[in-house]
């Protein structure tokens, strides 16, 4: 039950209706008795920045979870940014502080890069394609590259976005060597689809599915359906996939952690979870 005393977590993005982290969240916070809910509130792009700052005036608010199409944006909105929304040059998790500042953290990447090695692929001195450069493509790169990837292909419709996230891929990361500007697969070992692309029915696929070996790891960060067309496409290559959903059971116990709820572990999490099958 949601109580006068309940801590809020907003959940800030637009469009909502595909989002799953309450379904995840909220049932964990009841098995673990804490009065916390996160709620979901969508914010158009064109009033982002008018409405992020009065929603920490709230007194019963402890963060917020921030996805599509606000991740860069909160970047220029929060008093202090980790390292790694930095490098990644977005962010997902904002934390109100006892001292009433904004302390914003990314854990898209970790998340991402922590589902792709526990399914065996050790991208150490790989090739990665990334397509998508925007706030959930820039972290997935940056914590793609630490975990020591030799070399990462970027490509975004905005060339913009893909040349300064490959600036501070070269200025932290020197050791990797960056393309910018081609989402031909041909040669990767892991390729990525960061972009909104499969969200809505009759979209066209990322890249182009015939230049990806069978041998490619196919990674994807849509949720809107566990088998989105461009990973089934992958699955009839032979491909080894990650859904969009692992991304977000991977990230959840660093989020917990941040906002002071503990944390626990992928598997507990899918146990509770109430998104369907």
């Amino acid at each position: 039950m949601i109580s006068g005393k309940t801590t809020l977590i907003a959940h800030l993005g637009y469009p909502t209706f595909a989002f799953k982290a309450p379904l995840i969240y909220n049932p964990w916070f009841d098995k673990h008795d804490i009065d916390a809910v996160v709620v979901p509130m969508g914010v158009k792009p064109e009033e982002y920045r008018e409405f992020f700052p009065l929603l920490f005036k709230m007194s019963n608010i402890r963060g917020a979870l921030v996805t599509m199409p606000h991740k860069v944006t909160t970047t220029e909105l929060v008093d202090e940014l980790t390292p790694i929304a930095k490098v990644a040059g977005a962010s997902n998790a904002v934390l109100l502080r006892e001292d009433g500042s904004l302390l914003g953290d990314q854990f898209d990447g970790a998340g991402f890069a922590r589902g792709v090695a526990r399914k065996g692929f050790d991208v150490t001195g790989k090739r990665a394609l990334v397509v998508g450069n925007g706030g959930v493509g820039s972290p997935i790169a940056a914590s793609l590259v630490a975990d020591g990837l030799a070399e990462i292909g970027l490509y975004d419709p905005n060339i913009a976005a893909s040349e300064a996230l490959a600036g501070r891929l070269n200025e932290h990361y020197p050791q990797t060597k960056t393309i910018v500007g081609s989402k031909d697969p041909d040669g990767y070992d892991l390729v990525v689809n960061a972009t909104p692309l499969g969200m809505n029915d009759g979209d066209p696929l990322p890249m182009d599915i015939d230049r990806i070996a069978p041998g490619t790891f196919v990674g994807e960060v849509v949720m809107k359906q566990t088998i989105t067309p461009f990973l089934q496409a992958a699955l009839d290559k032979g491909c080894q996939i990650q859904v969009g959903s692992d991304m977000l059971y991977e990230q959840i116990p660093a989020y917990l952690e941040f906002f002071g709820f503990g944390s626990t572990t992928p598997e507990e999490l899918r146990a509770v979870s109430l998104i369907p099958a």
